[in-house]
């Protein structure tokens, strides 16, 4: 893979406390040729040393969902993938990314598979995009990587959902008319350990599901 393909894009990190695991999440998006920008949500404990190349932006905590629209605004290229402080990006994952959006400006994001790593190991498989599931389940994750375009028509992250923000991002994608496609790798590495979001993600899995049924409720009428 080649870091130049991929240089119109930008990782967008938002941290929280995790400045233990950063330099990783950071050094894996470098490593792919990609511009990175960290936000900062008001973390109590010390980051790490960033290399000079690397935005640092810091702000009072106001939650990942206004950290990373805060990233996501700063950046100069037209795609954009959001990781997770504790998380890797999978080596040459960007470009196979990139690969589908050029092929189709009617595209408005691609992902891959997950593995898990940490104090546990796996791989999370989902079946390949379907918008109507999507209304339903959570089937994408995080770290796709998105027009900038998608962004700007839907304004981003919805602070108001607490949980599963990620979730309503794509949903709302689908209602301004974007669609995703899976692609068949693995392209971001999920590091699994005791304070890892996921464990309160599902808990506010009923509540998240509520707010995005009453704010897309056009589409939810129409989903057939």
């Amino acid at each position: 893979w080649s870091t130049a393909a991929v240089s119109d894009v930008t990782v967008v990190i938002a941290n929280y406390n995790y400045g233990v695991y950063l330099g990783e999440a950071v050094q894996s998006a470098l490593g792919d040729g990609a511009r990175v920008v960290v936000v900062d949500d008001g973390s109590t404990e010390p980051l790490p040393s960033l290399p000079d190349d690397v935005e640092l932006v810091r702000q009072e905590n106001q939650g990942v969902a206004a950290a990373r629209n805060n990233g996501w605004r700063r950046a100069g290229t037209p795609y954009v993938l959001f990781l997770d402080a504790d998380d890797r990006l999978a080596p040459g994952a960007l470009e196979l990314l990139r690969a589908p959006l050029e092929a189709d400006p009617k595209l408005g994001f691609a992902y891959g598979r997950m593995r898990f790593f940490g104090d546990w190991e796996g791989e999370l498989r989902f079946p390949p995009y379907d918008p109507y599931a999507l209304l339903y389940r959570h089937t994408i994750g995080l770290s796709a990587l998105v027009r900038r375009q998608v962004l700007e028509d839907t304004g981003g992250f919805d602070p108001e959902f607490r949980q599963l923000e990620d979730w309503e991002l794509w949903v709302n994608a689908l209602s301004h008319g974007w669609r995703g496609l899976q692609v068949d790798a693995v392209t971001v590495e999920y590091r699994r350990h005791a304070s890892s979001k996921h464990a309160e993600d599902r808990r506010g899995y009923r509540e998240a599901y509520r707010r995005m049924k009453t704010k897309h409720a056009r589409l939810y009428r129409e989903r057939d």
